[in-house]
């Protein structure tokens, strides 16, 4: 959690002193390239070959066979993805080029600015992949805090660029937006470094091995190549989206990433962390050729991200303009960009379950050894996707692309889930519809309460200042989840009950 709401602040801090403006949107398309490169072949596929094969090893035969495998994918990840960075930062221009639209490189000014940013920021790969690779070893080792708040290190380092490098910038003849890019490279230093005592302390020693005839790694890599497209579904569409965005007005591409961004706070919230937890208890059942527990733990992980992501749809809809204004409009977000980011905020969030789905079910393929299931569903989600936003771009505008993109994630989540669903022998399918059905109808009713909550409440409380809009705001959300409890109790929600529950033994005192 502090780790998605600092990279909140972060989004808050660019939106005051960037806004919409043509630098912003050049940091933006060229972040995407190591961005890209990190989810599908760091934090995405190397995740999901991974902390399988570091599992078995690690119950199977021990640490001393986990670490030697660790040594050896460390080793690996840093050789093939230092010469990925230097193959980007040589070809950064025709990289740049090939993802954005004409009309945005007909701007020398703006294409020479963005490739600059994204020669600053590529070598962030090799860092993150390897920050990936030791937050899958303790995940594996049930250490959950500190992986989960390593990001938390690259939004704080960015943040204090902003405040404290931005200004300095001008001084120095050099663009402000460029502070920012290198504290994208600091940072991903940090998210490395912050992990890296948890690990020694269980004992791992980095030995500079490399093996290419090893088991473990081969294991690996073979899984990796084709989980790299498995997983690649939402960040290729995200470049398909910011190809057609620089088509549009250049404000496009940063109303669709404020808008993105904003609405995966709950994914990474929610889904990751479930998804996270339950990859290597997953990968412990199947080891044990346990398929009821395997099927048991991705049915209950799917119930409580239903339970978790279903209402934060519908209070992204609802809310999505004052959520916004409250946190974007300040500096040089102007209250037409508020206006438009919440367009696309309220088309991204109708996949939002979707996307939260993916992350659970996705890496359930590969720990289970069916890594070409997702790679098929993932092409033809691509495809989709891409059919869908060329033809919305041209209906809706910039909305589409979110319509779009929403749209793909439905559809990946559900072909996933139905074909885990005949690979598990069942999905406790009785149990989840009546979850589902049941937290969705409690989460109508909270959007209900949620709308006619904050109209009355404008009207008692008028005013555009700042700090009327975060009461306005804290009221609303206040009375809607407490509309959203007592719609959960009432209709007797499992997850809720267990969740009251559990709290309730964690904050009762012991009897004496």
């Amino acid at each position: 959690m502090s780790s998605r709401v600092l990279g909140l602040v972060r989004e808050m801090v660019l939106a005051q002193y960037f806004g919409t403006t043509a630098a912003m949107a050049a940091y933006n398309v060229a972040f995407r390239i190591p961005n890209l490169l990190r989810d599908l072949f760091a934090e995405g596929a190397m995740s999901a070959a991974f902390v399988p094969t570091f599992t078995k090893l690690l119950h199977g035969s021990g640490k001393e066979s986990a670490w030697r495998l660790a040594n050896l994918v460390i080793n690996a990840l840093a050789v093939i993805t230092a010469l990925l960075v230097l193959l980007g930062i040589v070809f950064a221009e025709p990289l740049v080029r090939l993802l954005t639209h004409t009309e945005y490189t007909r701007n020398a000014a703006q294409l020479a600015l963005t490739v600059e940013l994204a020669r600053w920021m590529l070598p962030t790969l090799t860092f993150i992949a390897l920050a990936a690779a030791l937050m899958g070893m303790l995940n594996s080792l049930h250490h959950f805090f500190i992986p989960a708040f390593s990001p938390a290190t690259f939004n704080i380092v960015t943040i204090l660029c902003a405040w404290f490098i931005v200004p300095l910038m001008p001084g120095l003849g050099v663009e402000p937006i460029v502070a920012i890019a290198a504290g994208t490279l600091v940072g991903g230093v940090a998210q490395l470094a912050i992990q890296w005592p948890a690990l020694h302390s269980e004992g791992f020693r980095y030995r500079p091995r490399f093996d290419l005839n090893d088991e473990g790694l081969r294991r690996m890599l073979l899984l990796m190549g084709p989980g790299t497209i498995g997983l690649a579904a939402t960040q290729v569409n995200l470049m398909v989206n910011n190809w057609l965005a620089t088509s549009q007005e250049i404000e496009a591409v940063n109303w669709l990433n404020y808008a993105f961004r904003l609405m995966y706070l709950p994914i990474g919230l929610f889904g990751v962390s479930i998804a996270t937890a339950a990859l290597p208890t997953v990968s412990r059942h199947h080891h044990d050729k346990d398929v009821a527990a395997v099927r048991n733990t991705v049915s209950d992980g799917l119930s409580l991200m239903v339970m978790l992501n279903v209402p934060a749809t519908i209070g992204l809809i609802v809310l999505a303009a004052p959520i916004v204004g409250m946190l974007f409009e300040h500096g040089r977000f102007t209250p037409t960009d508020t206006l438009a980011t919440a367009a696309a905020l309220q088309y991204y969030a109708i996949g939002l379950v979707g996307y939260s789905v993916v992350r659970i079910a996705s890496p359930v393929f590969y720990a289970l050894g069916r890594n070409r299931v997702p790679v098929i569903v993932s092409v033809v989600t691509v495809l989709i996707n891409a059919t869908l936003n060329y033809v919305l771009v041209h209906r809706i505008g910039y909305r589409g692309l979110a319509l779009g993109t929403s749209i793909a994630a439905l559809f990946n989540a559900g072909t996933l889930l139905y074909l885990l669903r005949s690979e598990l022998q069942g999905l406790n399918g009785a149990q989840l519809f009546s979850s589902v059905s049941r937290i969705a109808l409690a989460s109508i009713a909270m959007g209900a309460a949620a709308l006619a909550s904050y109209r009355a409440v404008e009207s008692w409380l008028p005013g555009s200042g700042h700090t009327m809009q975060i009461v306005r705001l804290a009221l609303t959300i206040g009375f809607a989840l407490l509309v959203l409890a007592g719609s959960a109790w009432l209709l007797r929600i499992r997850e809720f009950t267990q969740g009251v529950a559990l709290v309730s033994r964690r904050f009762r005192r012991p009897a004496r």
